[in-house]
């Protein structure tokens, strides 16, 4: 067995990614917020969340990697690295960078052709997405709300995920900020202005209440609030950068995109 033999997943992607590439063994402690795939949450011990980790529990399973996600693990990185862990934080935040980070984190654990095989995959199945999302009838504007206080627009990958399922981001320019600061919203009065036709909320762990989202000052003009076109992507797969992402999140954006299309 080549490359690290005791990982430490801290999110949920390089859990999924290594489970797909048959490599689960390999992974000794995950996220607590980890629900793919399912048999993870039975078979590995939960030692972090996604701004905390149990640093005394991570150092007893002897790990000699820790993989984590973006900026805001910075702090529980430099914690395992001054206790002399490995540390690999990857900072992908696009749609090809998902898929490169899948053939980069194959070849770390000696799974260079397998990982090629499931990101070609990926790459075919969105093209496939893609060609359908070209045949509709019309495009819908979409909103993707990430938070509700304050409210954060959507993440590029979610961005051009709407784009490759058939919908315009109304946002894109938000969508190339990395942190969720940069995302925030400062005029709500804005997404009025920008009419959407749909409104995707993925509330990061809590459930989207789209009575809330409707009863917000002057949104009933909103096209998509007064046609009843609001949506929740489940965050498990939509948040995360990783194989759900381009799979079951952008099923879920695709399907609702074409029933409002063919709706016409």
């Amino acid at each position: 067995m080549s490359g690290p033999r005791r990982i430490v997943c801290l999110t949920e992607e390089p859990t999924e990614t290594l489970y797909l590439l048959g490599e689960s063994a390999r992974i000794v402690g995950i996220s607590g917020f980890t629900v793919r795939p399912a048999a993870a949450r039975r078979e590995k011990p939960k030692v972090s969340a996604f701004t905390s980790a149990k640093i005394d529990a991570i150092l007893a399973l002897k790990p000699d990697m820790a993989i984590g996600f973006s900026d805001i693990q910075a702090d529980i990185a430099a914690e395992l690295v001054r206790r002399g862990v490995e540390v690999w934080i990857a900072n992908h935040r696009s749609v090809a960078e998902i898929i490169d980070y899948v053939r980069r984190l194959g070849a770390l654990v000696g799974a260079t052709a397998r990982a090629a095989a499931l990101a070609d995959g990926f790459e075919h199945r969105l093209a496939a997405i893609a060609d359908m999302a070209a045949a509709l009838p019309r495009r819908p504007r979409v909103y993707f709300e990430e938070w509700d206080e304050p409210i954060i627009t959507g993440i590029r990958w979610v961005s051009e995920l709407i784009g490759i399922a058939g919908g315009d981001d109304v946002f894109p320019e938000h969508a190339r900020e990395p942190l969720a600061k940069g995302r925030i919203l400062a005029d709500n009065d804005e997404v009025v202005r920008r009419a959407p036709d749909i409104i995707l909320g993925s509330w990061c762990g809590k459930r989207f209440r789209p009575e809330r989202v409707v009863a917000r000052g002057g949104w009933s003009a909103i096209p998509a609030v007064r046609d009843g076109e609001l949506h929740e992507i489940k965050s498990p797969i939509i948040l995360q950068p990783g194989p759900a992402a381009l799979t079951d999140g952008v099923d879920a954006i695709a399907a609702i995109i074409r029933r409002w299309a063919q709706r016409g």
